[in-house]
């Protein structure tokens, strides 16, 4: 009964220190003064879209437009141009999205085969070219050589794999267990329908990720469509924004008066910023979810 009578009670595991909760309080604060710092930016580059010349040169827009105006986006949504880069653009993505997608899965899906000969080699291969390329002009000379100017594939087959994207893809399928393939084989599925029915399926997390990336990366390049295009017609919209950019420093663009010109230079770049960025940010929501769990699981072993 003494023993009882002294045993001190026990603590629930659960229950957080005043420790813990100086931690969770410390980091809470630092972690909003972080999305504050980070958000900022963001506002700030919209409010001054919206703003007037004298404003933005004076320096007094902050979080709220001032000298509220709508000049540089009338002389961007009336231009005709504009409209056929964009569609260019979403065009360019798509296309050299899925390009990307199918290469780099199969390479890292052959990749992750430990028995496979000449594994080290392709793995070398790969990586080699993350400290090497051809250079510029023999990268030019090779595209116009096979006739690939002024189309998609100039776009899309240069920058077809990315090797972070790929070793990242690799890491992940590499985490998969063997049994799954073992009993896919068993059932008389190929190697092809082992990846299509069994593999992917169990990689959205991944599969979503790289996704994102290889679209934010197509989403944003001009420069090689500027490099690899000739017409106009054919040119991205950040191609269109950067000569739009270049016209108003210069000061002259087709189709803008002088009052246009002069609130043009002024927040141009603002409102370059917020149509390029606001087609990825819309669709980021949605595939966010699997950002974490596709970039990390596939280095968690054990």
């Amino acid at each position: 009964m003494s023993l009882l009578s002294t045993r001190k009670p026990r603590t629930s595991v659960n229950q957080p220190t005043p420790g813990y909760r100086v931690f969770q309080g410390v980091n809470g604060v630092i972690l909003t003064l972080v999305v504050l710092v980070t958000l900022y930016p963001f506002v700030n580059i919209i409010a001054r879209s919206f703003s007037g010349e004298r404003h933005i040169r004076a320096g007094e827009v902050t979080l709220w437009p001032k000298g509220f105006n709508l000049t540089t986006y009338e002389v961007v949504f009336h231009d005709g141009m504009f409209w056929r880069n964009y569609g260019n653009t979403v065009f360019y993505t798509v296309v050299s999205t899925a390009v990307a997608m199918v290469l780099t899965t199969c390479y890292a899906y052959v990749l992750s085969k430990k028995n496979l000969k000449g594994r080290g080699m392709l793995v070398g291969i790969a990586v080699f070219t993350m400290f090497f390329t051809g250079g510029l002009i023999p990268n030019y000379v090779l595209i116009t050589s096979l006739g690939l100017k002024n189309s998609v594939w100039a776009l899309a087959l240069p920058n077809a794999i990315s090797v972070f994207n790929l070793l990242v893809m690799k890491a992940f399928f590499e985490s998969l267990p063997d049994e799954l393939e073992e009993a896919a084989q068993i059932d008389g599925l190929s190697t092809y329908g082992t990846l299509l029915r069994i593999v992917l399926p169990l990689s959205k997390a991944v599969v979503a990720t790289m996704v994102l990336f290889y679209s934010v990366s197509f989403w944003n390049s001009w420069f090689s469509a500027f490099l690899y295009m000739d017409k106009a017609d054919l040119m991205p919209v950040t191609v269109y924004l950067r000569n739009l950019i270049a016209g108003a420093t210069q000061g002259g663009n087709a189709g803008a008066t002088t009052d246009q010109l002069t609130q043009t230079a002024a927040n141009i770049q603002a409102v370059t910023i917020v149509l390029t960025s606001l087609p990825i940010l819309c669709v980021y929501p949605f595939v966010q979810r699997y950002f974490v769990s596709g970039v990390m699981l596939g280095a968690v072993k054990g």
